[in-house]
């Protein structure tokens, strides 16, 4: 009996889920000595501000360490106020039905839009248009013949890499493509793509993180970026 009492102990204790949240938007003892450092501390937008705003949109909330576009007719595109130029970023997002968002880089705060300067990956709820710009895909510009994302209302991992040369896309741990942003490849998908006459795109080496959210409810965690020297 007393065998028993303590094997079922155990497999309760063993079985017990985490506590939500309990180790989201902090950073590892490993990931502060590789210099990660947060972009969303899970509780405040310290760090942001709307699009050639001041202050964030009330469109834009935050409920137990997780930031959402919970009203995308009054929230709007976000950017960091620190600016970045080589770097990886890594966050969790979790979609609605037909969610629509993404990540862009080496952004301006002015000129009409966000995406008339800063690349974007696409953040998506795939099954709305199968054959559309599909989540983890740079906009218009790389693609991805596999799809590693999950399905909506679980949480899936971005991974993105900017450097002068060696930049790539991870969704869930799965290489989707890499480029070169100097590459005569590039240049080419550039041209050929709805940015190719737009005077702001890609001419910064150095800008903002910028996320989209006007397209839909889309929630993030675990906004982390690590410079790269």
């Amino acid at each position: 009996m007393l065998i028993s009492l303590i094997v079922a102990t155990s497999l309760a204790t063993h079985h017990e889920a985490p506590k939500p949240g309990a180790a989201d938007n902090t950073l590892s003892p490993v990931e502060q000595r590789k210099g990660w450092k947060l972009l969303f501390d899970g509780s405040s937008t310290k760090g942001w501000h709307n699009f050639k705003e001041k202050s964030i949109a009330p469109g834009w909330t935050i409920q137990d360490g997780i930031l959402s576009s919970t009203d995308p007719s009054n929230a709007g595109d976000i950017l960091t106020e620190e600016k970045f130029d080589k770097f990886e970023l890594k966050l969790d997002y979790k979609m609605t039905a037909g969610g629509n968002s993404g990540i862009m880089f080496h952004v301006e705060n002015a000129g009409e839009h966000a995406w008339h300067s800063g690349p974007e990956v696409q953040v998506y709820d795939n099954s709305a248009d199968p054959k559309g710009q599909l989540a983890g895909w740079l906009y218009q510009l790389y693609s991805s013949k596999v799809d590693s994302t999950r399905p909506v209302g679980e949480w899936n991992t971005l991974n993105i890499q900017i450097t002068d040369k060696q930049c790539w896309t991870k969704m869930n741990g799965v290489l989707y493509y890499s480029f070169d942003l100097t590459s005569e490849d590039f240049k080419t998908r550039l041209s050929k793509s709805k940015f190719g006459n737009m005077p702001r795109f890609n001419k910064l080496s150095k800008g903002s993180i910028a996320i989209q959210g006007d397209h839909g409810v889309v929630s993030f965690r675990n906004i982390k970026i690590r410079p790269i020297m």
